[in-house]
């Protein structure tokens, strides 16, 4: 990481309201113009900037403040950082290691399949794989679609879970609920409300009495084989 100066016009400020050092010094180390530097001393600038010290913030040290006092000539350094900070990568398409790149179609005809509602963006950030390639599949004009098979890409090691459910997320946004399919629980909220007589079961849905059910066999039971050859009849 470039080790860069924070806050250069606070740092001016401070610089000129508590060194000797020139206009010039100043403006090299803050990245200034030597004019701007001068309407601050001015007080034509800056006016509502608080100083900031560079010494406290470890970004320069007394000993090279007072050389470029010395020294008009003296062009004033950086301290080294104390904590090297990485810088930030840049996004780009996900990087997809060799001995996995041949699973990544499968895993696109998957993620078509199950999560249509993907967009090629968001599937490209998944698996790392073109445009081209998720439209081929999308349209099953792939060169190799007839070898293909859907695939997980999260049992695949292609992405993370937690990145699928993202994408899922984002991509279900604004979309509708998809209509219950068969009968559910009643929410808590409106059982609540019924009466006893609208939360009784059933006569359907009551259990069956033991007796009733013996007494009707026994009838059947009891009747004569002539009974039974006129019901035939």
């Amino acid at each position: 990481m470039a080790n860069t100066l924070l806050m250069p016009k606070a740092t001016a400020v401070w610089l000129v309201d508590n060194t000797g050092l020139s206009f010039d010094q100043i403006a090299q180390f803050c990245s200034l113009h030597p004019l701007e530097v001068k309407a601050i001393a001015d007080g034509e600038s800056a006016q509502g900037i608080k100083g900031m010290d560079p010494i406290m913030t470890g970004q320069l040290t007394r000993a090279e403040i007072a050389k470029g006092e010395g020294d008009l000539n003296h062009r004033l350094k950086l301290s080294d950082p104390k904590v090297r900070v990485p810088e930030a990568k840049r996004k780009g398409p996900r990087y997809t290691p060799l001995s996995k790149r041949q699973d990544r179609p499968n895993a696109i005809y998957w993620l078509v399949k199950n999560h249509p509602e993907l967009k090629d963006a968001q599937i490209s950030r998944l698996v790392g794989t073109t445009k081209a390639t998720i439209e081929q599949i999308r349209e099953r004009k792939h060169w190799n679609m007839a070898t293909l098979s859907p695939l997980d890409p999260v049992a695949l090691g292609l992405c993370s879970q937690i990145d699928l459910d993202i994408e899922v997320q984002r991509a279900s946004r604004g979309r509708e609920a998809p209509a219950p399919t068969g009968d559910t629980l009643l929410p808590a909220s409106l059982t609540e409300r019924l009466t006893p007589e609208q939360a009784a079961p059933k006569d359907e849905d009551r259990e069956l009495d033991a007796n009733a059910v013996f007494a009707k066999l026994s009838a059947l039971r009891s009747k004569t084989p002539d009974e039974d050859e006129d019901d035939k009849f």
